[in-house]
């Protein structure tokens, strides 16, 4: 137990940077820019997969929880969120470098989920794009009540703090469960080259805990699991973004489409990784 709340704990304090500056940068937009945000955002924001999915493959998720409060406020597109989790790579990076993985084999990792970031980023921009135009109407501080009128630095930290103590219950949870099951039982799970691996990686991915993308990591350089099935699952691993999602953002609707759009495209490109794999 000692050592879940501390692993809960670094988890937790290493993303209140991440919180912060992005609840700084929220604060300055809508109080210092307020009329002007849409335009620049309608004018700038085409490319946002692109650079999304770019900024996403460094390591760690601090990148995919600042990029869900900037969703949250409509700052950046449906597509640009989608783009930013595929690409995200968590815990992958370090894992693999850690184990010396060979270096191919981490470019193709990364290549993959850059591609496919970009690419559905697009697509998803482009289907619901019509949808998103007048969205613009998320207010932080109408929502959290955060008596901004005290400073700008008081309502980010006041923000920080609720979103902090949110993902440190929720991960401490996710933590206790993951101690509970064994990895042997894990390995279990998913059936190496079984065509049910992607399915059962992809689900995997989403519990908003970086101790999945580990798990899915060491399981494949351990080769237990197949390329389509870890990349299935890393591509719908975000860390604890989703957790933040679901504290921010109120329609729980929109939520659901997001998860639901994560799980399909890292199940279709884990089955089609896997099916390559098989006829090459």
């Amino acid at each position: 137990m000692k050592d879940i709340i501390i692993d809960t704990l670094l988890d937790g304090i290493k993303l209140i940077p991440f919180l912060l500056f992005t609840f700084i940068i929220l604060e300055l937009i809508e109080h210092k820019f307020k009329n002007k945000t849409e335009k620049i955002i309608r004018k700038s924001g085409k490319f946002g997969p692109l650079i999304g999915s770019l900024l996403g493959i460094f390591p760690q998720c601090g990148f995919s929880v600042a990029a869900t409060n900037f969703y949250t406020t409509r700052i950046i597109s449906l597509g640009t969120l989608i783009a930013i989790y595929l690409s995200t790579s968590d815990e992958m990076l370090p894992i693999m470098l850690s184990e010396k993985t060979d270096i191919k084999i981490i470019l193709i990792f990364l290549i993959i989920k850059l591609f496919v970031g970009i690419i559905f980023g697009f697509i998803l921009d482009f289907i619901f794009k019509s949808s998103e135009k007048n969205k613009f109407n998320y207010n932080i501080c109408e929502e959290e009540h955060c008596h901004c009128e005290h400073g700008l630095l008081n309502s980010s930290i006041v923000h920080t703090f609720k979103t902090f103590i949110y993902i440190l219950i929720s991960t401490f949870i996710i933590n206790i469960l993951f101690s509970c099951v064994s990895t042997t039982n894990i390995e279990k799970i998913f059936f190496k080259n079984n065509i049910f691996g992607p399915f059962i990686g992809s689900l995997f991915g989403l519990i908003p805990n970086c101790g999945a993308s580990i798990l899915l990591t060491e399981l494949f350089i351990n080769n237990t699991i197949s390329l389509g099935t870890c990349l299935s699952g890393l591509l719908t691993g975000s860390g604890v973004a989703l957790l933040v999602l679901f504290r921010t953002n109120k329609n729980l609707k929109d939520n659901l489409k997001i998860v639901s759009i994560l799980y399909t495209i890292g199940l279709i490109v884990g089955i089609f990784i896997d099916f390559l794999h098989i006829i090459i």
